[in-house]
C-alpha cells in the first residue's frame, strides 16, 4: 500500500479528465470560463490508464473521475472500462453535475462505473440557474433519477452551503427520507484566485460550519415533525472513501452527511492524491505544489512515473493550515 511520509495510507486517487464543463458555477470558475487547455496539453485516456496502472501497483485501489464535467470528455466510458480491469483497482466512481446522466447512465453502468456523486446546490429553479449561470434544475433532477434507475449505489448528492444564498437545507435533507439518496452538505471553501470575494461576492463569512448547520436542520426538522438527525454507525454509513460524518432521520432510507474541511478538518486522515487534466499530481487540494507526470508518461518509463508518485507522497502536507485561495480554480484542479 502507499504510505506517505507521515504514515497515512494513501489509497484514493481523484483524476480530473477535463477542465471543460457545461456549467459555470459561481464557486468553480469565472462566468467567461477559463482558457481551455489545448488537446495535446491534456493527458490522453491511454496516459490516464497507464498512470492508474502504475499507481495501483503502489497501493492505489479507488479511483474517482472528476472534471470540469467528466461526462463531456469523449471516450469516458471506455476509460472507465479500462480502469476497472486494472489489477488492484477495486472501484471506480464519478462526480458529475448530472445533466448528461440520462443519456449516458446505461453505458457508464455497463462500463463498470459503480457509484456517482451528483453536485446540486439548491432545489430552487431560479437559484440553480443563478449558481450555475446557465443550467436548468430539471436537467439535474433527471440525472438523479437516471442514477437511481440504473442502480448506481450509493448515489450521493453534494451541496455546497453558502450562508448568503439562504438555501432550503431542510428540503434538501428530506430528499434522504423516501429514497436511498445520501445528501452531503459541504462547507464552502475558497479555492482559486477568484474565491474570497471577487466576482460572486462571497467571503469567509459565507462558510457555515457543519455543527451550526446540523443545529439548523434539527431545529427545522423538529418544527416539521420529522424528529432530529441520529448519528449513523460507521458500518451502516454509505460506502465512502472520504471524511463525511453521516446522520439519518428516523426511518429514512438514505442519510445526511456533513463534510467539514474548514471547521473540523480531516487532514490527519487524508487518504488521497489528485491528478489534474493536464498531468500534474497534487498532494493537497489547498496546496499549489504539484508535480509533472505528463512528461514522464510521454518520454519516460513506468519507474519514472512511480518516482514522481512516491516523491509526491513524501511531501504531502500535514494539513492545509487554513489557507485561503489557490492559484488554480476548482475546475482546473479537479472537483
Amino acid at each position: 500500500m502507499s504510505i506517505d511520509h507521515l504514515g497515512r495510507t494513501i489509497d484514493y486517487l481523484r483524476i480530473s479528465v477535463t477542465d471543460r464543463c457545461n456549467l459555470r458555477c459561481l464557486y468553480c470558475m469565472p462566468e467567461e470560463g477559463v482558457p481551455w487547455k489545448e488537446h495535446d496539453s491534456l493527458l490522453s485516456l491511454e496516459e490516464i490508464e497507464r498512470f492508474v496502472a502504475v499507481a495501483a501497483q503502489d497501493g492505489i485501489s479507488r479511483i474517482r473521475l472528476t472534471g470540469g464535467e467528466p461526462l463531456v470528455r469523449p471516450g469516458i466510458a471506455g476509460l472507465i472500462s479500462a480502469i476497472t480491469k486494472i489489477p488492484g483497482i477495486e472501484r471506480v466512481a464519478l462526480t458529475t453535475n448530472g445533466i448528461l446522466l440520462p443519456k449516458m447512465a446505461q453505458e457508464l453502468k455497463e462500463a463498470g462505473l459503480s457509484r456517482v456523486n451528483i453536485s446540486l446546490d439548491t432545489l430552487d429553479p431560479e437559484q440553480y440557474t443563478y449558481i450555475t449561470r446557465r443550467g436548468k434544475l430539471e436537467d439535474a433532477l433527471a440525472g438523479i433519477e437516471a442514477a437511481l434507475e440504473y442502480g448506481f449505489a450509493p448515489v450521493k448528492i453534494n451541496c455546497v452551503v453558502v450562508r448568503s444564498l439562504h438555501q432550503d437545507v431542510l428540503a434538501y435533507a428530506k430528499l434522504s427520507i423516501d429514497r436511498p439518496l445520501h445528501i452531503r452538505f459541504i462547507e464552502y471553501m475558497p479555492v482559486g484566485t477568484s474565491s474570497g470575494g471577487e466576482g460572486h461576492g462571497w467571503t469567509a463569512d459565507d462558510t457555515v460550519p457543519s455543527d451550526e448547520l446540523i443545529g439548523i436542520i434539527n431545529d427545522l426538522a423538529a418544527k416539521d415533525g420529522l424528529g432530529t438527525l441520529e448519528p449513523v454507525a460507521y458500518n451502516e454509513a454509505p460506502g465512502g472513501w472520504g471524511p463525511a460524518r453521516y446522520y439519518r432521520f428516523p426511518g429514512a432510507q438514505g442519510t445526511v452527511g456533513f463534510i467539514s474541511p474548514l471547521s473540523n478538518h480531516f487532514c490527519g486522515e487524508c487518504n488521497r492524491l489528485r491528478l489534474t487534466a493536464d498531468g500534474k499530481l497534487r498532494p493537497c487540494l489547498f496546496s499549489d505544489e504539484e508535480f509533472d507526470v505528463k512528461t514522464a508518461l510521454r518520454t519516460g518509463t513506468d519507474d519514472d512515473v512511480r518516482d514522481i508518485l512516491r516523491h509526491t507522497l513524501g511531501v504531502k502536507p500535514d494539513e492545509h493550515h487554513d489557507r485561503v485561495g489557490t492559484e488554480r480554480t476548482m475546475s482546473q484542479i479537479g472537483g
